[in-house]
């Protein structure tokens, strides 16, 4: 699997929990269960595309400047995240708050998908090897594992 079609499935995951969480209402069990999936998946994610596929873009003259906005956008985006992730989903403004990531989220992946991919297989290349897949697979699920510290750490800074 390249690191587009790695990227692209968890995109895919992604919108699709973004969906089935817009469907849920109040404190349920079901939007905790659904959150706390895309919470952790996101946070993963996000952190192994840094690592593995922007510090390769952002090394490239061409490629640096979408590697710095979508970077600034992941940083967004994890800001939002975190607020959710510690406000009561039953409250009116938990809902109003997601619905900005929701749309800022698919915005993002819509970009990366249209346009940064286009911009990186030019600078990066095509990863036929599936070499950039794996790594960013493997370093996901570390980065998995450490969201919760990372979360612990930022609290102390």
């Amino acid at each position: 699997m390249t690191i587009y079609q790695a990227i692209e499935s968890d995109h895919e995951s992604h919108r699709n929990l973004l969906e089935r969480i817009s469907d849920t209402s109040g404190d349920s069990k079901e939007r905790q269960r659904l959150w706390e999936e895309f919470y952790y998946d996101v946070k993963a994610h996000a952190a192994a595309e840094e690592e593995v596929f922007y510090a390769k873009l952002i090394a490239t003259e061409d490629g640096q400047p979408d590697a710095r906005h979508s970077v600034h956008e992941h940083q967004n985006l994890d800001s939002i995240m975190d607020e959710l992730h510690d406000k009561d989903m039953s409250s009116p403004g938990w809902i109003q708050r997601f619905g900005t990531l929701k749309h800022d989220y698919e915005h993002h992946m819509e970009e990366e998908e249209d346009d940064i991919f286009a911009r990186a297989r030019e600078e990066i290349g095509q990863d036929s090897s599936g070499d950039l897949g794996r790594s960013f697979q493997t370093r996901k699920k570390r980065e998995f594992e450490l969201v919760d510290r990372k979360n612990e750490q930022a609290l102390e800074d």
